[in-house]
């Protein structure tokens, strides 16, 4: 089924997150008294709220989006491109600058966005963040009254599960598995919050996020049993 869908109605993205403060104290009691409550089940006895708190950026009621990279196909002749962008600074630009790509060059029917576990994880989130925000969910993050086959999203971890839901497989995992460059080769998800609070670098966060970004075409590519993309198809804009 896969193989039939025009890689260049596809919009391929990866988001990174972080706590929405760099500190638990810097959260108002009612806030951090509700933080406590949402993650007892998680921490159990072995962390206190504040040494939870580095975490937090897991949950769009507790974090925020630092930034959103995509990658979109497209053909000049026989030569197959691979174009990377991403979007940063304060959350609300990057949400407003993601919105307005949706809304002019993917929100036709045949568009789809595809994302890991992004069924799970990088589409709620983002809508969620755009509610907290007050800006109107675009069409294809709408997800309201849409039956399972409307949903305009495709999900490479749902892809690779094949219907079984018992487990969860990493994006470092599959692209190992499957014989992709790894996109690990600097930093992880759990390094994220120190990159970005402790040494300031978003250059180095956009860096991974794109990276990502474009293991995520890579998977969806060997899903199809399409070429891998070769460095000189991939540019980053």
């Amino acid at each position: 089924m896969i193989k039939k869908l025009d890689l260049e109605n596809i919009l391929f993205l990866d988001i990174e997150t972080v706590p929405e403060f760099q500190n638990f104290s810097e959260l108002d009691d009612t806030k951090q008294s509700l933080w406590e409550n949402k993650t007892q089940y998680q921490r159990k006895d072995e962390y206190t709220p504040e040494e939870f708190y580095d975490r937090a950026g897991i949950w769009a009621e507790f974090g925020k989006i630092i930034c959103i990279s995509v990658g979109y196909f497209n053909y000049q002749g026989q030569r197959r491109m691979f174009r990377v962008t991403s979007f940063y600074g304060d959350e609300i630009t990057i949400l407003k600058g993601f919105k307005n790509l949706l809304i002019t060059h993917f929100s036709q029917n045949k568009h789809l966005l595809c994302a890991h576990n992004g069924k799970e994880f990088d589409f709620p989130y983002i809508a969620r963040r755009m509610i907290i925000h007050n800006i109107e969910l675009p069409y294809k993050l709408n997800l309201f009254g849409k039956k399972p086959w409307e949903v305009p999203h495709l999900d490479t971890l749902e892809l690779w599960k094949f219907g079984d839901y018992k487990t969860y497989t990493s994006l470092k995992l599959l692209t190992n598995v499957l014989g992709i460059p790894s996109p690990k080769d600097d930093i992880d998800g759990s390094e994220v919050y120190a990159v970005y609070y402790e040494e300031g670098n978003i250059d180095r966060i956009i860096d991974y996020c794109e990276k990502d970004t474009i293991a995520v075409a890579q998977i969806f590519l060997r899903l199809r049993g399409d070429e891998l993309l070769t460095d000189d198809e991939i540019i980053r804009v």
